[in-house]
Formats: structure tokens, C-alpha cells, sequence
């Protein structure tokens, strides 16, 4: 039975209004925060043009968004989860195609209101409309950024955004998934118009009466570059210098109007992409296969291989896997880190940070420019005080150069943070966040400190990497309101934070410390006490066993390689010198210690510590850091087992001994209930130590390889090397039972 208009318009959250010749719709989908795309969405909109299309008082049309602070968001991820097949998802992107090219060959005037979030489908949406208009909030903002789930864009914006923007910015946005704000929007021709937010309604309607009548005439900055080269060419050789001397024009012209020029702009498009996905993403080399196709052969044929191209990449591993990733930190940003969903947040107006260095300036960053309240910084002398200082500045400094904030706006935010030798201003923080050296006698004269100086409510979160958060609280009159906020260099870039609580923490402590990270940007995890926490903890097996490799005579490159080849972001021995070679070699007795042999460190750091070696830090590591290139200091060999006579190890075997400590120490924080869940350890991992994404994490690999096969490669090097690849009991039960760690 045929659904009544009016009902698919209340079902899909469509309003339909007429205002003097222009038909309004208005797209709010009932009972969600956003905008999202469905087979049904695009059925209701298209009965809407239909009726605006038969209207003879109807000369314009205007799409705009009912939610507050959103366009539309894209496509509505749950419902790509019930595709089961690749035919079934081409034939999906085929129907929305048609769908947009039906929008855009509409024979009334489209005008796209855009203000909020205007991305994936939601931007394909906007393409296909005859004239766009952004808001100049900071809550707009437009991309595809369809390759970060695994999938390219499946509804044409293959096609449009190269014909629209030129084909090198549009490769720029679609294979990395960048968003734009407006005014970079305007600048690329994304958008025809940028305007305050009160005047988006009025404009857009004006401009769609406008298009109506002809008075309005739309140039882009992509056809006029194109039409100012051609007119010049036309001039003789004059016109062609002159056009010349136009680099950034003629480069475009020069790689997008002829077949050498587009061979080499996507020859090289393709080796930059392969260097950074190494293979392993397979959505941005088929995104870039689509727009070729179009380019070289047309519309019909892009079309066609985007929609197939989708398909396949709907029904891949990868794309699963990121997905999966998508839903976790979906569903964590609507949790309050406990057991009990009626625990509220309480407000926080006011931050105190304790330590003025890099891990301190980094979180009155977060906390003043990002989270929006004021933060008061504490440390022992001067140098300290201006270290944080300078910190947060050199941060705004370089927004200001990516012109994402003016002088003015870096001025104000810089003004939020305030530093000192003594506790001043400490009296009314609602929570202090102490990044001192890791000594629990020091942490604790500093809780004593803070608490004589602090309101009785006031909650001391500790930015420890190793030290048990326990024992922290013993030093603490108020042991409830004790917690760990660990966060991790560089505090700006990078996304995790893993919240730690003892067993007495008060739940209202921790739901506060979670919405406090959220405002900050963080995605958020929350894991019970203990030596090294989560992620810490299996970082250390990670490094030692690298540490291993070193002593056994591996290459410090080919080490390295292994790993960025297996998927991480950098290699171990990388990571080594960017976290301090000091740093690890101190974590690595508190481990044993806590552990025993099984995590016991090799003596590999022994002479490069000796030897002054901090890592990046003070410049000398196992790589050199003076010249541009960073490379291999060949001196380091000699301090280091074997010296510079190095073995040849399989890279394979390398990774897989590196990377399977990090998944079992995974699963027995897990058995052991520092984790709450497998879906915590991998955010964790992925987030925080730069885990494979494509990989899901340490517990979605493991059930990719199944435990048995997990449970047998352990055993494997088990026999080989001892008791360090002791396979987790938790793992050990898991196969007993038949089990895995994600609901089959």
C-alpha cells in the first residue's frame, strides 16, 4: 500500500512550506540529534520535489535543515550495516546517484541553506542544488569524509566535487576526508556564499528568487580560472605569459586540461597515497580509480565505477572494522564512565594545573581553549610558569598560521590561562590536574598542598602513567575524589584520554572527569586501577620485546619498518626516542616489579642511557634529529648487542612478535578487569598507541585470527623465546570455551 505524503513527510522529518514563490524544505528527522541519509529520506525528498516541480506559484526551491546545529551528517551508518552484499551496495549508491542527479537537473532554481555539520552524503546532497550558502559559525563546516569509515562517497561526489572545485582540491578533500570551514568553502567554491547565521533563511531566499528571475549569475573560482587562461591563450604569446606568470592558475590548467598533465597529477596522487596507506586502506586508492574514471572518461562511466567501487568497499574487512570503531566511540561519548546512567556531571567553571611543562602547558591548552574555562597554572619557579605559558601560546600561534583562529580570537583564549609559583588562584578550582614528575612522595606532599588551598568538593586528578592511583588516594584526605586523568604527548594532537579510578573514587567524581575530557576533545575510556593501567601496560611488553630484537641484533630501520608495515603509525624504536628513552627505562623496573619476569625488560637501554641518549627530547636518540632528514644514528650500534654487525630478521616475524604482546597483555587486563569491556581496549590501543585501525584493535584481531590460532602463536613463541609470551589465562579460556571476545 502507497504511504500518503503527508505521512512520509512526519516519518522522515520533512516540513514543506511555499513563502512568496519559494518552497522551503525543511529536513529535521524526528527523535535524532542529526540529519542522517536513508533509502527513505531520499524517497520523501524526492515526493517533495515533485510537488514543488507541479506548483506553478513555485519558482525556487530552498533546502534547509531543521536541526540546530547540523545540515546533514551523511549517510546513516546502522542502515549500510544491514547491506550484505557488494551487488546490494552498489545498487543503493546507483539509486541515490539517481536521486542527486535527478536534484540536479531539477528545472527550478535549488538554493542549499547550510549551517552545522554538512558532510559525506549530507555534502553530495548540498553538490547536486544550484547554489550554496554556509553560515560563518564555527559549527559549520563541510567535507566527505567517507575514506576515515573505509568507503569513498557512493552518490556522485566523485564526480561533482572535481567538476566543481578542479580535480587537485577535490583529491585533497575526498582522499584524506577533510573538512573545511566556510570561508576555506568560499575560497575553493565549495560554497557561493558565506553568511551570518541570523541571515541564512532570508538570504538564501532572496538568492533562490534571484536565480529565478535570471538577475543572478554564478561564477566559480574553478570555470573562471579555467575561462581566464583560455581567453588569455587566445591573446598569442602575451596572453600566454601572462598566464604563466599566474602559477597557481596555470598549474591547474597545466595537470587537469590535457592527458600528460592528468596522468602525472594522478600518477603522483596515487604514490603519495601508497606511502601512506601502505597498502592497507584500500577506500582512498579506489576513491581516486573513481574520479580518474570520470576525468578520462566521463560522467557516466565515473558513476558507474564509484557505485561499484562503494560496493565493494561496503562488504570489505577494513571498512567493517572502521565502522566498528565508529559505533565504539559513538556510543562512549554517551556514557558517564560508570555502572550507573543516572550520575550526573557536575559543572566545572574552573581549572587548576599543576606542573608547567610540556604534558602541563599541553592541558591548559585543552582545558582554556578547547573546554572554555579559565585555567590557573602552578609551578616550582619562573622558567616553569613561562615553559606552560609559551606551550599554550606556540599551540595558538600555529592556528593563527593555519588561519583557523585571527590574532584577536588567539589573544582572548591565551588570556584564559593564568600562571604562578605559588597557589594562588586555587581557591575556587572545581578540579586540579597535577602533571608532576612520577614520585608517589612528591605527588603526595602535593595533594596535601592542594587540599589545605582547595574547596572540600574540589577533585585531584592525576596525570600519572604508572603509578597506581590507589596509592595516590592514601596520601589524600578526600580519597573519593581522587582519580587518574591520563593523557598523552602531544596533549593538543593527541585524541585519547584514559581515566583511571581506584575503588574508592566517587562515581559523580568520575561522570564529571569524563564530560570534562569530552569538552576538551577527547575520546574517552575509563579503566579500573592498577600498575600501568591499560594502556601503559601493554605498551611495555610492546617496546620490550622491541628492545629484544635490538639485543638480538635486529636493524634499528628494519625494526621500524616492520611495524609501520604491520600498520602502526611509527615504528617502536620511533616511538622510543619521541616518549624518552629515560621514560621507558624507568617504567621498566616498576613493571617488573608489579609482574614479575614475564615483563621484565632486556639491559638493551643500559649504555644508551649511560651515554646520555634521551630520544628526541634533548636531540640524541637512535635517530638523528639536527639535519632535515631524520635518520639512523649508526654511533648507537656500539652501544647496543652486537654492535654494527646486524642480523637479518624475517619483517613478518618481527611485527607479530612485537604486536602479539601488546594483544595478549590486552587480554589480561581484560581477565583481569582493568578493562571494562573489549570495546575499552581497543578505543584504548587504537586512540592512544596508534593500533592498527584497520585492524579494529587488539581484541577484533584477535577474534580476525581467532583465539585458538592467537592462543597457538603465543604457545609458538612461548617455546622459542620464554615465559614474556606466556599466553593469558583469559585467552587460554576463551578457547576452552569455544568463545570470542565480540558476539559472533
Amino acid at each position: 500500500m502507497a504511504i500518503k505524503l503527508e505521512e512520509l513527510e512526519a516519518k522522515q522529518g520533512f516540513t514543506y512550506q511555499v513563502e512568496d514563490g519559494v518552497a522551503v524544505l525543511t529536513f529535521d528527522l524526528p527523535g535524532e540529534s542529526v540529519n542522517t541519509l536513508s533509502p527513505e529520506t531520499g524517497e520523501a525528498f524526492s515526493e517533495l520535489l515533485g510537488r514543488a516541480e507541479q506548483d506553478p506559484a513555485v519558482k525556487a526551491v530552498v533546502f534547509t535543515s531543521g536541526k540546530k546545529d547540523n545540515f546533514v551528517a551523511g549517510a546513516k551508518i546502522d542502515f549500510l550495516q544491514t547491506i550484505k552484499s557488494a551487488a546490494e551496495a552498489t545498487e543503493t549508491s546507483r539509486k541515490a546517484q539517481e536521486g542527486f542527479d535527478r536534484l540536479d537537473a531539477f528545472p527550478k532554481p535549488v538554493v542549499a541553506a547550510i549551517h552545522g555539520s554538512c558532510l559525506g552524503g549530507g555534502l553530495e546532497w548540498a553538490l547536486a542544488c544550484d547554489y550554496r550558502l554556509a553560515t560563518d559559525s564555527p559549527k559549520t563546516t563541510l567535507g566527505l569524509p567517507e575514506v576515515q569509515l573505509g568507503l569513498l562517497p557512493g552518490a556522485g561526489g566523485t564526480q561533482r566535487l572535481p567538476a566543481l572545485i578542479g580535480v587537485q582540491a577535490a583529491l585533497d578533500l575526498i582522499l584524506a576526508g577533510k573538512n573545511v570551514k566556510p570561508s576555506k568553502a568560499k575560497k575553493l567554491g565549495l560554497v557561493d556564499e558565506v553568511v551570518p547565521v541570523p541571515l541564512l533563511r532570508s538570504v538564501a531566499l532572496q538568492r533562490a528568487r534571484e536565480l529565478a528571475a535570471g538577475t543572478l549569475k554564478v561564477e566559480r573560482p574553478h570555470g573562471q580560472r579555467l575561462k581566464a587562461v583560455a581567453a588569455q591563450s587566445k591573446k598569442g604569446l602575451s596572453g600566454l605569459l601572462q598566464s604563466l606568470s599566474n602559477k597557481e592558475m596555470w598549474a591547474e590548467v597545466a595537470l587537469e586540461a590535457n592527458p600528460l598533465g592528468r596522468k602525472i597529477l594522478f600518477d603522483q596522487a596515487r604514490k603519495q597515497l601508497l606511502k601512506k596507506t601502505r597498502g592497507k586502506y584500500p577506500a582512498p586508492e579506489k576513491a581516486l580509480e573513481a574520479i580518474r574514471a570520470g576525468v578520462e572518461s566521463g560522467r557516466k562511466v565515473g558513476l558507474e565505477t564509484e557505485a561499484r567501487l562503494f560496493g565493494e568497499l561496503v562488504v570489505s574487512d577494513t571498512s567493517k572494522r572502521l565502522v566498528e570503531i565508529f559505533f565504539a566511540t559513538t556510543a562512549l561519548k554517551k556514557e558517564n564512565g560508570t555502572s550507573n546512567p543516572s550520575v550526573k556531571a557536575r559543572e566545572v567553571k574552573k581549572i587548576g594545573v599543576l606542573g608547567g611543562g610540556l604534558m602541563g602547558g599541553g592541558i591548559a591548552y585543552v582545558s582554556s581553549v578547547l573546554q572554555g574555562v579559565p585555567v590557573r597554572v602552578k609551578d616550582r619557579d619562573d622558567v616553569g610558569v613561562g615553559r606552560a605559558l609559551k606551550q599554550v601560546q606556540s599551540i595558538l600561534d600555529e592556528r593563527v598560521k593555519k588561519r583557523s583562529l585571527t590574532w584577536r580570537e588567539s589573544a582572548a583564549k591565551l588570556a584564559m590561562v593564568s600562571a604562578g609559583t605559588d597557589y594562588s588562584g586555587f581557591k575556587n578550582v572545581d578540579i586540579v590536574i597535577e602533571a608532576v614528575f612520577e614520585d608517589l612522595k612528591l605527588k603526595h606532599r602535593i595533594i596535601a598542598e592542594t587540599e589545605a588551598v582547595t574547596r572540600d568538593d574540589c577533585i585531584f586528578a592525576s596525570n600519572t602513567s604508572s603509578l597506581p592511583i590507589t596509592e595516590l588516594a592514601k596520601g589524600s584526605k578526600r580519597p573519593a575524589q581522587v582519580i587518574g586523568m591520563h593523557y598523552f604527548s602531544p596533549v593538543h594532537k593527541m585524541p585519547l584520554l584514559e581515566i583511571i579510578t581506584h575503588p574508592g573514587t566517587a562515581e559523580w567524581v568520575t561522570a564529571t572527569c569524563v564530560e570534562v575530557g569530552r569538552k576538551q576533545g577527547k575520546t574517552v575510556i575509563v579503566v579500573n586501577d592498577g600498575v600501568g593501567f591499560y594502556t601503559s601496560r601493554i605498551l611495555a611488553p610492546y617496546i620490550n620485546e622491541a628492545a629484544y630484537l635490538l639485543a638480538e641484533g635486529a636493524d634499528i630501520a628494519e625494526l621500524d619498518k616492520a611495524l609501520v608495515d604491520f600498520g602502526f603509525p611509527v615504528g617502536p624504536i620511533t616511538l622510543l626516542d619521541e616518549v624518552g628513552i629515560d621514560v621507558a627505562h624507568k617504567v621498566g623496573p616498576i613493571m617488573e616489579a608489579a609482574f614479575g619476569k614475564r615483563l621484565a625488560a632486556p639491559k638493551t637501554l643500559e649504555k644508551v642511557i649511560e651515554d646520555g641518549r634521551l630520544g628526541r627530547k634533548n636531540g640524541k636518540g637512535f635517530y638523528t634529529y639536527a639535519g632535515k632528514k631524520k635518520q639512523v644514528d649508526a654511533s648507537i650500534y656500539a652501544l647496543l648487542p652486537h654492535g654494527t654487525e646486524r642480523r637479518s630478521f624475517d619483517r613478518t616475524e618481527m611485527a607479530e612478535r612485537c604486536a602479539l604482546q601488546m594483544v595478549n597483555e590486552a587480554i589480561r587486563c581484560l581477565g583481569e578487569g582493568i578493562l571494562r569491556s573489549p570495546r575499552d581496549g581497543d578505543v584504548g590501543a587504537i586512540f592512544g598507541l596508534g593500533f592498527p585501525p584497520f585492524l579494529g584493535g587488539p581484541f577484533r584481531y584477535a577474534d580476525s585470527l581467532t583465539p585458538a590460532v592467537l592462543l597457538s602463536r603465543l604457545e609458538h613463541y612461548q617455546d622459542k623465546y620464554g615465559e614474556r609470551f606466556t599466553p593469558a589465562p583469559a585467552l587460554e579460556g576463551m578457547v576452552k570455551e569455544n568463545k570470542t571476545f565480540y558476539p559472533r
